[in-house]
C-alpha cells in the first residue's frame, strides 16, 4: 500500500501521542479516518489539528480493553463511513502501569495488560473481516522495545506492560504467516518504538483511576519512594507531596524530552507500511537496543547491559535515576 489517498483507516488511541500524529498524517494524505479513544475532548483536539482536509474523520469513545465497546466501535465505523471494508487498522492504544507482580496491585496489573494486549486482540477480531473484505489491507500493531526487552533497567519492575508487548509482538509475527496463507492481500506489521515523546505516562494515571501522579495514595507513594531509594535517589526523607511532584515531573519529561517526537514516530510507521515491512523499529534507541539484546542475550537484565546502552547515549531519561512508571 504505497499511498493512502481514498483509503479508510481505523486508529485506536487517536486522542494523543502517536495515535494523534498517525491521524494527522493520514488525513493530510487524503485518507478517511475513524479514531477511538477514552477521551472525547482529546479526539476533538486531534480533529481540530487536522484542519479542513476534505476527508471524513469520525471520533468514537471506546475502551479497547472491553470487547463489547470495540465491537460497537466497529459497527459505528461501518455506519458512519458507509462501508463494508477498511484498508488500514492501527492498534495503537496503550497505557503503562502494573510494574510489580509480586507485591503490586493485581487490579492495576490486569488493567494494563488488558489495554495493551486485549486492546490489540479485540481490535483484530473486530476489524479483520473488514480488512479481508478490502482489495488491499494492512494491520499495524504497536508493541514496544519492551516487547523484546522486558525491563526499564534492573531497578524497576515492569511486568504487565512487558508481558503485553511481548504478546503483541509474538501475535503479529505469527499473523504474518496466517495472513499469507488465508488472506494474502492483507499484511501485518509490528511496531516497536523506543522512547517516544507521548503522554502515555500522564494518560495512564487517568486510565488507572486517578488524574495524575499528584493523586497517588500514601501507600503508592511509599512504594514509589522505595523504588527510587533502591535506584540511588536520596529521597528517603522527602515529604510525600515532593515524591508526587517528582513523579509528575518525570511524566512530563518523558513526553517533552524524548529523542523521537510522536510526529517523527508516525512518519516512520507510515513509511514502513508503504515499504511493506512487517517489522518497524522506531527511533535510534530502538534500533540500538534491538542489536544489543541480540548480541548479549544472557546479559540483557544485568546492570552491565544497561551501561552499554547508556554508553551509546540511549535511554538515560527513563532508566537512569528516574521512575517513569
Amino acid at each position: 500500500m504505497e499511498q493512502f489517498e481514498g483509503k479508510i483507516a481505523v486508529v485506536t488511541g487517536g486522542g494523543t501521542g502517536m495515535g494523534r500524529e498517525l491521524v494527522r498524517q493520514l488525513v493530510a494524505e487524503g485518507c478517511h479516518v475513524a479514531m477511538c479513544d477514552v477521551s472525547e475532548a482529546n479526539m476533538r483536539e486531534t480533529v481540530s489539528l487536522c484542519g479542513d482536509a476534505g476527508v471524513r474523520i469520525t471520533t468514537h469513545v471506546c475502551d479497547v480493553s472491553d470487547e463489547a465497546q470495540v465491537n460497537a466501535f466497529r459497527d459505528a465505523v461501518m455506519a458512519e463511513h458507509d462501508t463494508q471494508h477498511i484498508n488500514l487498522l492501527f492498534n495503537n492504544a496503550g497505557i503503562g502501569g502494573g510494574g510489580e507482580f509480586v507485591t503490586g496491585s493485581r487490579e492495576e496489573w490486569e488493567r494494563t495488560f488488558a489495554v495493551c494486549w486485549y486492546g490489540v486482540y479485540y481490535g483484530c477480531r473486530a476489524f479483520m473481516p473488514l480488512l479481508v473484505a478490502s482489495d488491499a489491507g494492512h494491520v499495524v500493531n504497536t508493541s514496544s522495545v519492551n516487547g523484546f526487552w522486558a525491563t526499564l533497567g534492573p531497578g524497576v519492575s515492569h511486568t504487565a506492560y512487558a508481558a503485553a508487548k511481548f504478546a503483541v509482538k509474538g501475535f503479529t509475527e505469527a499473523l504474518v504467516t496466517d495472513l499469507r496463507l488465508n488472506a494474502p492481500h492483507v499484511q501485518a506489521s509490528v511496531v516497536m518504538p523506543g522512547h517516544i515523546g507521548t503522554s502515555i505516562a500522564l494518560n495512564s494515571a487517568g486510565i488507572l483511576g486517578r488524574n495524575s501522579s499528584l493523586e497517588l495514595s500514601a501507600e503508592e507513594v511509599a512504594v514509589a519512594r522505595k523504588r527510587m531509594v533502591a535506584r540511588g535517589l536520596p529521597v528517603g526523607n522527602e515529604p510525600d507531596d515532593h515524591i508526587r511532584q517528582m513523579l509528575h515531573q518525570q511524566a512530563l519529561d518523558f513526553r517533552d524530552k524524548a529523542p523521537t517526537t510522536a510526529g517523527q514516530a508516525a512518519t516512520i510507521i507510515l513509511d514502513g507500511v508503504r515499504a511493506g515491512r512487517w517489522r518497524i523499529l522506531v527511533g535510534a534507541d530502538a534500533e540500538h537496543l534491538d542489536r544489543k539484546v541480540r548480541e548479549y542475550p544472557e546479559e540483557a537484565y544485568e546492570a552491565s547491559f544497561l551501561e552499554k546502552v547508556w554508553g551509546a547515549g540511549h535511554l538515560q531519561p527513563i532508566t537512569r535515576g528516574s521512575d517513569a512508571t
